[in-house]
């Protein structure tokens, strides 16, 4: 993976679950609990923490923008 993206199997699973969530939170009414459980996170905190870690925001000031 890494010889071909330059990233690691980590961070393209990442990027991929961010870029889900992002989608989901702009097109559907799901609250984050439903969010999360739909991206495989067994907590909603943690998809939380996920998020804010990568987007420097949490989920909900996401989908208010």
């Amino acid at each position: 993976m890494r010889e071909i993206t330059e990233k690691t199997t980590s961070e393209v699973i990442a990027e991929r679950l961010l870029q889900e969530s992002k989608i989901l939170l702009r097109h559907t009414e799901w609250n984050v609990s439903e969010i999360a459980y739909s991206l495989g996170f067994k907590e909603a905190t943690h998809f939380n923490n996920f998020f804010k870690k990568n987007m420097k925001m949490p989920p909900m000031r996401f989908r208010e923008m």
